[in-house]
């Protein structure tokens, strides 16, 4: 598929337009004392609903409350939530901690989490929902970000947990990094037990001979795609819309970033929005022309200007997206 060039640039899009601490229940009226509340986002447009995953925010202050704050300043309405649930409501050894590949958990360690998922009430995570929802935001994909997978590191009881997580919050699915096909097996078994979607990020993957996407989704009819298409057009060079169009059934969301190809210099690096050579809008034209029911989700993972924050530069992202589908 020709690829083709976007249809706004960086430059003329630019002139148009604390600590992370245990998750503890406020009210969201608490934020706005003395203020006029904002108005609820809305960041589906053209029959593309917009969003962001939450791992952007990661080198950040991130607790539930500020990841609100950031994304109500995107003025978006549904997240992939990740990096922050687990870890605004206490759990030992956060991802501060794991978010570093050297650093590895003991077994102690893993099982004193274990103990904690398993006793924690869900109605934690219904409280949390409820602030989202009440500020106009909905979380739609749930994401447990560790170092290790939940298909085959978690135990039994933790999938349920997380599952059960999932649907407190309103998520239609749990998403994890693609493993093995037995994985893919097993996590799809655990999603049609709870009614729910295993999703799976898939990027570089797809562009290896040795790879059949197809053999993962036979496994179970829950079984479901989240495609860093950003990752994998940095890492082949091969236009997303190929794989989204034959598998958009099978696509529950995007990872939107913007990245060179594999043969610039310097080759499948994150850049600005605007200043790469993925075909976002190729993308996101698609989509909206099919009004296939795809979530379309900001990756914010180029370095951060200065002066600037990753919160800012999200918003510019989400405003970017927005542009196009204008």
């Amino acid at each position: 598929m020709e690829m083709k060039k976007s249809i706004i640039s960086r430059r003329k899009f630019l002139c148009t337009t604390a600590t992370a601490t245990a998750f503890t229940m406020v009210p969201l009226n608490y934020y706005y004392q003395g203020r006029t509340r904002p108005k609820k986002p809305n960041s589906k447009v053209g029959g593309v609903q917009i969003g962001i995953t939450t791992y952007g925010y990661i080198h950040m202050p991130h607790s539930a409350e500020e990841v609100l704050e950031y994304v109500l300043q995107a003025g978006v309405n549904s997240i992939e939530a990740r990096c922050f649930l687990e870890e605004s409501l206490g759990i030992p050894y956060p991802l501060s901690l794991l978010a570093h590949p050297q650093v590895k958990l003991t077994n102690e360690q893993r099982e004193e989490q274990k103990q904690w998922r398993l006793s924690l009430p869900m109605q934690k995570y219904a409280d949390l929902r409820r602030m989202y929802n009440d500020a106009g935001v909905n979380i739609h994909i749930a994401k447990f970000a560790a170092q290790t997978q939940i298909q085959n590191e978690w135990s039994d009881e933790e999938v349920d947990y997380a599952f059960n997580v999932a649907k407190t919050l309103g998520a239609y699915g749990v998403s994890d990094s693609v493993s093995t096909e037995e994985d893919c097996k097993r996590f799809g078994k655990f999603a049609e037990k709870h009614n729910s979607l295993a999703i799976y990020h898939i990027s570089r993957e797809l562009g290896r001979e040795n790879f059949d996407i197809k053999k993962y989704l036979a496994h179970s009819s829950a079984n479901m795609i989240n495609l860093d298409a950003g990752h994998y057009f940095g890492a082949t060079g091969l236009h997303p819309n190929n794989i989204i169009e034959r598998y958009h059934d099978r696509i529950c969301s995007l990872h939107i970033r913007d990245k060179t190809g594999p043969k610039s210099n310097p080759p499948d690096t994150n850049v600005p929005f605007g200043e790469g050579e993925t075909p976002i809008a190729d993308m996101l034209l698609l989509i909206k022309k099919e009004q296939w029911p795809i979530n379309v989700d900001v990756e914010m993972e180029y370095p951060v200007p200065e002066g600037s924050d990753a919160a800012k530069e999200t918003t510019k992202c989400v405003e970017y997206l927005r542009a196009i589908l204008e």
